[in-house]
């Protein structure tokens, strides 16, 4: 049985110079395959809104949403390092909601972390989540609660302006307490700026390979979700391309009637005749 990882082991893998290979989930079944395969975290993130939901974004989703799936991925994956996603609207208003709703993640969900999106906006938020004694992940540059404000999913910290934004986001969500930090959609060279000043693990999505480890929606890395495929993404399997093959071959097989075959069917055991009387008393019957 694998043994789960803690904050400690991810800090000491940092140290050790050991990437970290996580992905995000959304259901018991994928988490299993995540975990069969070795994988060393899992965030059951709010993407949920777009790949399981259909939503255009992640804004619509709710905490009760993210909560279900989160248990649903520790469900599937009881032994790996999960951490929870804070959706848009549960940390926003006050930070009383804040550490209410990352409690919630924890006793609802058994997490082992929680991750919530921005920077110098946010930094009370996560201090005071901090404070309550639970592990804070953070999330700059493309933050997708944050889109329509950005333009769009778009790439952050292209200019020195705006990787200057990023860095000070940086420095305020780790002196607020964060554990570990996601950086998304930003130039490989201003991650490797914060991850060089970090004492704490710093991850990427879209931000280059000078981090201490990778996050990746399965969906994207399995050729699952068909609607946009981001830049950073890589994909290692197509499920998507299988499935319409297989349901296809399916439809063709009942329309053609090879569908159930003889290995597909049960058998009658008992007598034949009693059968049959049984059809007869049946068949007095008005329908």
């Amino acid at each position: 049985m694998t043994k789960k990882k803690t904050i400690t082991d991810l800090v000491n893998m940092k140290a050790n110079g050991e990437k970290a290979a996580w992905a995000v989930v959304y259901d018991a079944c994928f988490a299993s395959y995540a975990e069969q395969a070795g994988i060393d975290m899992l965030l059951c993130g709010d993407s949920v809104g777009m790949i399981v939901y259909g939503y255009e974004g992640t804004v619509p989703v709710t905490m009760d949403i993210s909560i279900a799936h989160t248990q649903a991925v520790r469900r599937g994956a009881p032994n790996t390092y999960l951490i929870g996603d804070m959706p848009f609207g549960s940390y926003h208003e006050s930070t009383q909601d804040a550490v209410h709703n990352a409690v919630r993640f924890y006793k609802e969900a058994d997490v082992d972390c929680i991750k919530l999106e921005g920077g110098v906006r946010v930094a009370d938020k996560i201090r005071a989540i901090s404070d309550a004694g639970m592990v804070v992940m953070g999330h700059i540059g493309l933050t997708p609660q944050s889109s329509a404000s950005m333009g769009g999913f778009k790439a952050q910290g292209k200019t020195t302006e705006t990787a200057r934004a990023i860095i000070e986001d940086a420095f305020a969500v780790y002196e607020a307490g964060v554990k570990t930090l996601l950086l998304e959609g930003v130039p490989e060279e201003v991650c490797a700026y914060v991850h060089e000043r970090m004492p704490i693990p710093v991850y990427g999505i879209g931000a280059g390979i000078q981090c201490d480890g990778q996050v990746i929606l399965a969906a994207d890395a399995l050729g699952m979700y068909q609607n946009f495929t981001p830049k950073f993404a890589k994909k290692y399997a197509d499920i998507a391309g299988e499935a319409v093959r297989g349901i296809g071959d399916y439809v063709s097989e009942v329309k053609s009637e090879t569908f159930p075959a003889p290995e597909n069917k049960y058998k009658y055991t008992g007598d034949k005749d009693d059968l049959q009387k049984l059809f007869d008393e049946m068949n007095a019957r008005s329908v």
